[in-house]
């Protein structure tokens, strides 16, 4: 469904991406896992057309991302936020509805709440969370409704970045399997940025791991163990010494 071929992206001197090839199958889940700072979310960035990649193409059912109509384009996204990112003076419902209620995808005021008490109710929260301000709620809950409002609009694609950041390793469990649960349900294409190897087990179809801003390597989930390869068996176990240098 998407696909990079020989993607680079440098901000100044620092090279970030340095020819990423990736294809992401439809209606799967693919993780991408690496260090902190090789290009993750940049990667996810230029698939957005949010960042424009200085070499390289990025097709979208074979049609070059650079040149779609942007709205039309966007409309097929969902994305669930590594801190949240909900709007402090909205109520819950309205981050949830908040593409229904204005752009290409308006839908009228009352149909636009009930779809946002109904996908509160798919992640798990009652209807009384819905006129609730996002101060009002844990952690957890919080990451709830962002995940709420990325299904929201009933995308193809959906995004997480970093989704159990900051959250107990029960909540991180019920985080990862809600969002397992909706990817088969709606039968989305899902890409995952993360750091926490529970969460790859638990979401992934297929695995990339990004390092020195190529693809190291990729293959289905239940392969990553037995690999072979040096640098995603350090990754995954976490091992100080091996091929990737650990910054002190």
């Amino acid at each position: 469904m998407i696909e990079l071929r020989a993607v680079q992206k440098a901000f100044g001197a620092n090279r970030v991406l340095r020819g990423v090839n990736l294809t992401l199958p439809r209606g799967q889940s693919m993780v991408v896992i690496g260090g902190s700072g090789t290009g993750k979310s940049v990667l996810l960035k230029c698939i957005l057309g949010l960042v424009r990649p200085d070499a390289g193409t990025i097709t979208l059912d074979g049609q070059d991302v650079a040149r779609a109509e942007r709205d039309a384009f966007l409309a097929r996204f969902g994305m669930l936020f590594q801190g949240g990112a909900l709007f402090d003076s909205l109520p819950v419902w309205q981050n949830v509805a908040f593409r229904l209620l204005r752009g290409s995808l308006k839908r009228p005021l009352t149909e636009a709440r009930e779809i946002a008490i109904e996908k509160l109710r798919r992640v798990g929260l009652k209807p009384d969370v819905a006129d609730k301000f996002p101060a009002e709620l844990s952690g957890g809950m919080q990451k709830r409704v962002g995940l709420a409002r990325a299904i929201a609009a009933e995308p193809e694609i959906i995004f997480f970045d970093e989704p159990t950041t900051g959250l107990d390793p029960i909540m991180s469990g019920v985080i990862n399997e809600l969002i397992r649960e909706i990817v088969v349900e709606m039968g989305a294409t899902a890409v995952t940025i993360t750091h926490d190897m529970r969460s790859v087990r638990a979401i992934a179809d297929n695995v990339a791991m990004l390092h020195d801003g190529v693809i190291q390597w990729t293959g289905p989930v239940a392969e990553m163990d037995n690999s072979g390869d040096p640098y995603l068996d350090q990754f995954i176990h976490g091992r100080a010494e091996g091929p990737i240098e650990a910054v002190r």
